[in-house]
């Protein structure tokens, strides 16, 4: 336990009596609940910073605010070992294809947090050609941090709000321990505009009808 006794007594189901005795050495609590505290307790996120929020997240982990104090302090460079994707900056167009592709390279479970506002909807650069208005446009996203760009303590609100959500799960009905294979989220495609797959069949009927509308229209004297 890294809290002591007050770690122990977190776990404890207060509708379960205990002795007051034991309480620092015993705790009666659900499967759900501390495997949810380990997790939760537990955060590796994935470095990959995209613009001047990342230097805010670096400052996150430095000793000033240290980010291990609350279990997310070993940021890996490889999706294989991390379970965090933090969405820290400008998101290009040009970018949204490798995030979505290393999203999918991430094992179950797996969370993601936007940072700031670039992240979250576009920002200031939102009417810009190259930018992405969100990245929950193509991944999904359970923690939003806001601030253009946010401080290394909202930062960490983020990550303890997304321990409360963690926490608030539970192994019957998580996506990742159910029957069947996952479905991968689709790679957006890089033309003249961005591309969402999902999104194709609405595209290809509005570039036949755009087709027929020209084609019948009268030409100019």
């Amino acid at each position: 336990m890294t809290n002591g006794d007050s770690g122990l007594k977190a776990l404890h189901n207060p509708d379960i009596p205990v002795p007051e005795e034991l309480q620092s050495t015993i705790a009666i609590t659900s499967l759900d609940r501390i495997y949810n505290w380990c997790r939760a307790r537990s955060m590796w996120p994935l470095l990959f910073g995209l613009a001047c929020c990342a230097i805010e997240m670096i400052a996150a982990a430095a000793s000033r605010y240290d980010i291990s104090r609350f279990g997310m302090e070993v940021m890996r460079p490889s999706p294989r070992q991390a379970d965090l994707m933090i969405v820290s900056g400008t998101v290009t167009k040009k970018m949204v294809v490798p995030i979505v592709r290393i999203y999918n390279q991430m094992a179950e479970p797996k969370y993601v947090l936007a940072m700031g506002a670039c992240a979250s909807g576009g920002g200031p650069f939102k009417e810009g050609y190259n930018v992405v208005s969100g990245i929950d446009k193509y991944i999904p996203v359970d923690v939003y941090v806001p601030g253009c760009p946010p401080t290394p303590q909202a930062l960490i609100h983020g990550f303890l709000t997304l321990q409360k959500k963690i926490e608030s799960q539970s192994l019957r009905t998580v996506p990742w321990y159910r029957s069947g294979e996952s479905t991968a989220v689709p790679i957006p495609l890089l033309g003249p505009d961005i591309i969402d797959p999902r999104q194709a069949d609405l595209i290809r009927r509005q570039a036949v009808q755009a087709a027929t509308q020209a084609a019948t229209a009268p030409s100019e004297a």
